[in-house]
């Protein structure tokens, strides 16, 4: 069987009221950009969460495609155009350059990828988060991947005993490592533990090499050199079959984490698994969300999605993402809310400093 290709590609290009969501004529302008210049795709679906517009694309010419970041980044720029016409807030925010230049990356839009042999069933889910940042992955792909009081899997399926590679990026230097778990877990929680600088970009079945699951690592801050939005990250995870069963790959995210961003990407808060019809954040602009969407591979083609956190099981956990907001909200623009100073660089904290900087005094 060819192999597929799984592309998600993601860009807030005008929200809708503010940054709660996006208006319908945006997505229906890319679905038609799609429809007429994808010809060569398998399949796609369009959706969004939050101010976001995701795409999920299926195909046979490998990632990183110059043709299909192409197609991506028009579909973007023709739905900016429409958002500027109806005036949206933030139209274009993620497209930080003015044309194409062969490939997405490093132009704004997040990206996860992968290519693989199409199994003889092949279920997938993919995650798409708003008000937040690659780093927000960090701990559910480690609960997936690499905790057995998670993952049942691996202590009982003979076929994940040998465990998992994660492959870490270092978003500050530009550098990557592998990390072979279980045998160097300890030394892979050193870095994803501070999700601001590493992150997991994938992670590798020991036992046949193959590509289990991918995320997007684009800081927009970092690329930009200013704040222009939060990252708003996507993350696809294969499952069954020597993988993390789903329920396996969706228990992490009963119980919600930290992550930062929030309010101006400036915030940590708790990521709320929310369905499709509640993934519009209103309250502080949050609190941060994550939806996630199972398709059914069959010959590239895209069955689904499955709203999984439509489930009244994560009842439980949104209750306690409200509480947590509840609480960090009474904290104001003190920490551990608000966040640390080296991670408002990219936003007004600069400019203060430079004001300030002729009033401090030296302490006798």
């Amino acid at each position: 069987m060819p192999r597929v290709t799984l592309s998600v590609i993601k860009a807030d290009v005008g929200g809708f009221v503010g940054h709660s969501s996006v208006h319908p004529a945006l997505l229906e302008t890319v679905r038609e950009h799609l429809d007429k210049k994808g010809t060569f795709l398998t399949d796609s679906y369009v959706t969004h969460v939050g101010d976001d517009i995701e795409l999920v694309m299926t195909h046979q010419k490998g990632v990183d495609n110059e043709e299909v970041h192409k197609l991506a980044w028009d579909a973007f720029v023709a739905a900016t155009a429409v958002a500027k016409k109806l005036k949206l807030y933030g139209a274009g925010q993620d497209l930080l350059k003015d044309a194409f230049s062969g490939n997405i990356k490093g132009l704004g839009p997040g990206v996860a990828e992968m290519e693989f042999e199409e199994r003889r069933s092949e279920p997938i889910i993919v995650f798409m988060a708003d008000k937040t940042e690659p780093g927000a992955w960090n701990f559910p792909l480690y609960k997936m991947f690499a905790d057995p009081f998670n993952t049942a899997g691996l202590v009982i399926d003979p076929s994940m005993h040998q465990g998992f590679d994660f492959e870490v990026h270092d978003l500050m230097e530009n550098k990557k490592v592998v990390f072979h778990c279980p045998e160097e877990l300890y030394d892979l929680l050193v870095l994803i533990g501070a999700p601001g600088r590493y992150c997991i970009r994938a992670v590798f079945a020991k036992r046949t090499g193959e590509i289990a699951a991918s995320s997007s690592t684009q800081r927009l801050n970092l690329m930009a050199g200013r704040y222009v939005g939060k990252d708003d990250p996507v993350c696809v995870v294969r499952c069954q079959s020597g993988l993390p069963a789903v329920g396996e790959v969706l228990e992490p995210f009963a119980r919600p984490h930290l992550v930062s961003g929030w309010m101006r990407g400036s915030h940590h808060g708790p990521l709320m698994p929310c369905s499709m019809n509640q993934c519009n954040p209103t309250r502080f602009d949050g609190p941060p969300r994550v939806i996630a969407l199972g398709f059914q591979l069959c010959n590239g083609k895209l069955q689904g999605p499955q709203d999984f956190f439509a489930d009244p099981s994560y009842d439980n956990a949104r209750a306690m993402a409200n509480q947590l907001a509840d609480y960090l909200r009474s904290l104001g623009p003190f920490e551990p809310h608000r966040l640390g100073l080296e991670e408002l660089e990219y936003t007004t904290m600069p400019q203060v400093m430079k004001k300030l900087a002729g009033r401090f005094e030296s302490i006798d």
